[in-house]
């Protein structure tokens, strides 16, 4: 079982001067539901090398059983300071991918063209495909093979307006996400601020927030092992 993770490049929030990057929560509940599934994981970036982390989740009110086993392991620590370029990862060798969030894959990920074509050939192969909290936004530009948007008519969550809102960055964020997976037609629904939820359609697994983050891999694995 091979399941690739792509992580944000991107470390600028919007124009405040203040960084961003991945939230820790939502690489590292993952990461160790993988691993400890005997997964082998790659974790890849649009730039390769160390992607940058959100400071924010670094913070302690943020950290979790999952985020402490992570600042112990060495070997995660050295995996994820030494991600695959993008442009170097083949959809076909891998089974799953699953894409962490924080409000960097907003500027980067959305439109970036490898991850773009990787996410539209791992549906072409009927392989899952994940996305936590803000990261559903990789499925902005994606297509079907009829060039109708992926998503349209699929059953999707992610980071709610009003958790935007709670944060104090809907006016900084690019766009909402909530209000841009409704444009491309998806049936975009949502649970409670802060509390986990997971949508599986098919293959596509979205979930809403850093809570959901652990709950949306094990769908992964669910999902793989029903195949």
């Amino acid at each position: 079982m091979k399941i690739l993770m792509v992580l944000t490049s991107h470390d600028r929030l919007g124009e405040t001067g203040q960084k961003t990057g991945f939230w820790l929560e939502e690489f590292a509940a993952p990461y160790y539901v993988f691993k400890d599934a005997s997964a082998a994981i790659t974790i890849a970036s649009p730039q390769g090398g160390q992607p940058p982390l959100d400071p924010k989740s670094d913070e302690p009110d943020f950290q979790t059983a999952a985020t402490e086993r992570f600042k112990d392991d060495a070997d995660a620590q050295s995996a994820l300071a030494n991600s695959v370029r993008l442009a170097d990862i083949s959809a076909a060798d891998y089974d799953a991918v699953f894409y962490p969030g924080g409000h960097g894959p907003l500027w980067d990920l959305t439109d970036d063209k490898e991850s773009i074509a990787l996410i539209e050939k791992m549906f072409a192969a009927d392989k899952p495909v994940a996305a936590v909290c803000h990261a559903p936004a990789v499925l902005r530009s994606t297509v079907a093979p009829d060039g109708a948007p992926l998503i349209e008519g699929k059953s999707v969550t992610g980071f709610s307006n009003s958790e935007e809102e709670a944060v104090q960055l809907t006016d900084v964020v690019p766009f909402l996400l909530e209000d841009e997976l409704i444009l491309k037609g998806g049936n975009y629904s949502k649970s409670s601020d802060w509390h986990p939820y997971v949508v599986t359609d098919g293959k596509l697994i979205t979930g809403q927030n850093p809570a959901s983050s652990e709950q949306a891999a094990q769908a992964v694995l669910a999902s793989l092992s029903s195949r």
